[in-house]
Formats: C-alpha cells, sequence, structure tokens
C-alpha cells in the first residue's frame, strides 16, 4: 500500500509542473508596471466556419502577427458564450488578454425569452472576461464593446464588484479600472458604467449587516450618495411621523428600539409644474417576522428585506447621472420589524390615512402595512401622474420564478408593456401576474374591517398586490415584487453577478422604465 501511495506522489508532482509551464507562454518584459489586460470577444463557429474574433479582436490578431487566431485553434476556443482562456504575456501592452466566447454572431430579440440576447450575451462575455483578468490580478482592464458597449460596460463593472467593507484590509481583492478598448462608443459605455454602479450601490445597501444599515443608517447612505448629485432628500423623524397619523407604519415600527424614518427624495428634470413619477420602496432594514417569527434557518437573509428601497435609491442616483427630463419622486418608510412586548400583536387594527380599517393578522407580512399610509401620503401630497411601488413581499414570487424574473402587478397594460420593454433590453426581466377581483375579494371581503394584511388563500403575491390596489383608487400603478430577485442569488445564477450575494436587481429595469418614459421617441 505503501509503495502504490508513493507511486501515486511521484505521478503527481510532474503534473504540477507541466501546469505551471503552459500557464506561462512568454516571459514578462517589466513585472513591475501596472498588470494591464483586455477582454475581447469571440463569435461562436458555425458550421464549417471557425470562430471569428470582434473587430477589436481582428486589430490586435493583426498586431500581434496572427497569434491570438493560433493561440484561438490551439486551445479549441469555438466562441460559445462564456466560455474562453486568460492568454498571459503575448502583448507588450497587456499582460493578460482574455479571449471569452459571445455565442452567435447577430443574434437580437428573442420573443419567446423576451430577452434581447445579443445584448446579454456581451454582458455575460464582458462579465466573465473581466472577473477572469481581476482573479489573475490586473490592476487595469480594456473591455472590447463587442458592438454594444453600454453593456459591456454593465456586465464588466457589475462582475468586478465585491462587498467588501467589513473585510480585513489585506484580504480584499483588487477591484480593476475599467476603460472602452478600440471604439468611439463612449456615450453608450458612461451609460452602461452609471446604470452599473447604481445596481452596485443598491448591491452594497442590501449586502450590509443589520446592525450596520438600521433606518438610521440607511438614511445617512442615502444622503450621502445622493445629495452630492443634486437630488434633495428630506429626512422624516418619529415625530413628523405621528403627527402626520401614518399608523400603520408606526404599528410595525414600534416594536424595535430603532426609531423609525420616512424619506421624501425628489429629483426635478423638468418644469416643477409636470407632475411626477412617484416611486414608493420597502424600507424593512430586518423583518424578522415580528410576533409571527420566521424561521430561524436562512433569517440573515431578511437584512435585505429593504433591498426595494434601495434599488429605488441607486435608480435615483443613475436618473440624476443621466439628466433625465422627467421629475420623480420616491418615498422610502424605513423601520425593522421584531418582536417585543411593545410589538404589534396578530389581530391588531389600524386606521388608515384614506379612513379604511386595515386588520394587521400577520406579522410575517407586515411589507403592505409598513406601505400603506406612505402610499396613500405620497399621493396626497405628490398628485403623481403614475406610482410604482418595489418591495419583497410574497414567496409566491420567488416560488413561482426562481430568480428568473421580478414579478409585476398593474392596472395599466401600457405600464406593463414599458417595464416587459425595459427588461427585455436590461437582462433583468418581469412578468405580469393578476391583479384580478379574486383576489381583492379575499383580501377585502370581511365583517369587521375593511382590509386584512393577509387575506385568504395559498396566493400571497397576488394578495399582497390586491391590498396595494386597494390603496391607489384612481393613478395608473405598478407594483413589482423582487421576493425572489432582489435578494440572494441563489438558483440560475446569472454569470456577472455573484453567487450568494445581494443582487441590486431591479435597477437597471427601472431606470431603463424612466428613460423610456423621459424619451419615448428614442429607440
Amino acid at each position: 500500500m505503501q509503495n502504490i501511495r508513493r507511486f501515486l506522489l511521484l505521478r503527481a508532482e510532474p503534473l504540477r509542473f507541466v501546469a505551471r509551464v503552459n500557464h506561462v507562454r512568454y516571459s514578462c518584459a517589466d513585472s513591475g508596471a501596472k498588470a494591464k489586460g483586455l477582454v475581447i470577444g469571440v463569435y461562436q463557429k458555425e458550421g464549417d466556419k471557425d470562430p471569428r474574433l470582434t473587430t477589436a479582436g481582428d486589430k490586435i490578431n493583426d498586431r500581434l502577427g496572427g497569434k491570438l487566431t493560433e493561440l484561438i485553434c490551439e486551445t479549441k476556443i469555438d466562441g460559445r458564450l462564456g466560455r474562453g482562456k486568460v492568454f498571459n504575456n503575448i502583448d507588450q501592452d497587456f499582460r493578460s488578454i482574455a479571449v471569452v466566447g459571445v455565442g452567435l454572431e447577430g443574434i437580437g430579440f428573442n420573443e419567446l425569452e423576451m430577452l434581447d440576447e445579443g445584448m446579454e450575451n456581451v454582458r455575460i462575455a464582458a462579465g466573465i472576461g473581466a472577473r477572469s483578468l481581476q482573479l489573475v490580478g490586473c490592476t487595469e482592464v480594456s473591455v472590447d464593446s463587442m458592438e454594444y458597449a453600454e453593456q459591456a460596460a454593465e456586465g464588466s463593472s457589475l462582475a468586478i464588484w465585491r462587498h467588501m467593507e467589513m473585510l480585513n484590509k489585506k484580504y480584499r481583492r483588487v477591484v480593476p479600472k475599467l476603460d472602452l478598448y478600440n471604439s468611439n462608443d463612449l456615450d453608450g459605455w458612461t451609460r452602461g458604467l452609471f446604470k452599473a454602479e447604481s445596481q452596485n450601490l443598491a448591491r452594497r445597501l442590501s449586502d450590509a449587516a443589520s446592525n450596520c444599515m438600521t433606518p438610521t443608517l440607511f438614511a445617512q447612505a442615502t444622503v450621502d450618495a445622493l445629495c452630492p448629485c443634486g437630488i434633495t432628500v428630506e429626512i422624516r423623524t418619529m415625530d413628523w411621523i405621528e403627527q402626520q397619523r401614518m399608523q400603520s407604519f408606526l404599528m410595525i415600527a414600534k416594536g424595535s428600539c430603532e426609531p423609525p424614518v420616512l424619506m421624501e427624495i425628489s429629483y426635478c428634470g423638468t418644469s416643477p409644474e409636470d407632475k411626477p413619477v412617484m416611486f414608493v420602496g420597502k424600507g424593512i432594514t430586518f423583518n424578522s417576522g415580528g410576533i409571527n417569527l420566521r424561521d430561524c434557518e436562512g433569517m440573515d437573509e431578511y437584512r435585505a428585506s429593504m433591498s426595494g428601497a434601495a434599488a429605488c435609491v441607486a435608480m435615483m442616483r443613475c436618473v440624476a447621472a443621466l439628466s433625465l427630463p422627467l421629475n420623480v419622486v420616491l418615498i422610502v418608510p424605513l423601520c425593522e420589524n421584531l418582536p417585543s412586548g411593545m410589538a404589534t400583536k396578530p389581530g391588531d387594527v389600524c386606521t388608515l390615512l384614506n379612513s379604511k380599517a386595515m386588520a394587521i393578522r400577520d406579522l410575517d407580512k407586515a411589507g403592505v402595512v409598513v406601505m400603506a399610509d406612505p402610499l396613500i401620503y405620497g399621493q396626497t401630497t405628490y398628485k403623481p401622474r403614475l406610482v410604482v411601488d418595489v418591495a419583497t413581499l410574497g414567496t409566491g414570487a420567488k416560488k413561482a420564478f426562481g430568480g428568473g424574473a421580478s414579478a409585476i402587478f398593474s392596472n395599466s397594460h401600457y405600464i406593463w408593456k414599458q417595464f416587459q420593454r425595459a427588461g427585455s433590453l436590461t437582462g433583468d426581466r418581469l412578468w405580469r401576474l393578476p391583479l384580478w377581483n379574486y383576489y381583492k375579494k379575499q383580501v377585502t371581503d370581511e365583517l369587521g374591517y375593511d382590509i386584512s394584511n393577509d387575506g385568504r388563500g395559498l396566493a400571497n403575491s397576488c394578495l399582497a398586490a390586491a391590498v396595494l390596489h386597494e390603496l391607489v383608487p384612481c393613478a395608473d400603478w405598478a407594483h413589482i415584487d423582487t421576493r425572489g430577485s432582489g435578494m440572494l442569488s441563489q438558483y440560475g445564477i446569472i454569470p456577472y453577478l455573484n453567487t450568494w450575494r445581494m443582487t441590486g436587481r431591479p435597477t437597471r429595469t427601472l431606470v431603463q422604465f424612466l428613460y423610456q418614459l423621459a424619451c419615448p421617441e428614442q429607440k
């Protein structure tokens, strides 16, 4: 037995040596210089045709005297989406070159998938390439546009981001500087960076530990992120909330020692007389379920119960960066939902600002309760042209889509179509679920009160939407449930996002939706 073990050890040593030699193809001219990397796309082979480099790839291949195509043939890269290799020290300007498959050339919108696959393929290829170069120590990464500069910027910027604020500095990974390689579409590249950096802001807010992102700390982080962009942020404290008689908000907030905060955020991109688009983001910074305590296993994920608010705050930052010509208002109620002697009990009833009585029968479904009065207050105060709320509410959306899409409910077919188009362009899709009277009756057909926060039946996402619909009597309205998509990425991981981290979705889709409203003539 010892002889066999000795034989295996001897056989293993040469294999490790060969792997190291094959990895280093050429000697490095200047190891002390900054490590620069380049991401190049290659289209998938079709039939008898060989894989074809992108326009930028052809230029660098010509500069290298055809060496890049030789390496592609030698390593059998076939251009399949996301497959590729990193070649070190084959060029004087770039220490490492990542050649990544972009899939089929000329692919476009897929109606069955409701997705522009050409754009999404570029995000995936750019993201995988940039992350691969980050892992080999590159501090500067140039990215091939692959004919879609905006999407290349999104994919690469999202892929290299890491949540490292609580990590010891000596263990933090370097985040490389990105720039566009061999393309004139700097406007598209800049837009893509704005969108990706905004989603990264949402990821940072959502992923922070709940003791580092209390309602007060969330409000401070919002002020730090938005005020330099010229956005107005008003912070409302406990006294103001009590004066406004937002009883539903206070019913949940009183279970925690952390004081509640309500934020009113305004962006004015056109005439102040124009009616704004109003967003409401659910901001429960930790949702334990209150008296109806949730399972302990996996409860730490509910630090991201305010991911809807985080996505809306990030959206506001991107809207200001893009200088979109429309007015936008965001209302964010911030609190914690915890059990205590002061916490609301199942069956308690409160009166809303519209004089309707709501029974809080299940504290685990506190999202609609927290959002109820702020939603009514916003409509009364700002008279918006349309209302959109973003929240992590029902497990039904998570079980139905598994993170593949966010659920959307709307009383306007036009708004749904705009969101559907926005999701198909950003790769962060939404899918419409029913907002029928069937569900309305299950939340309103009560004898002792007007509305219950949980309703009757199993369709909890539809029931939550039905509750919120009762609070929006006239305006065009959409409710986006991000319970499966906006929290931890667990199922069917998107290649340019990180496994088991908060996703920051659907920030880019919200920005694209507003872009379509502001610039309807531009495709």
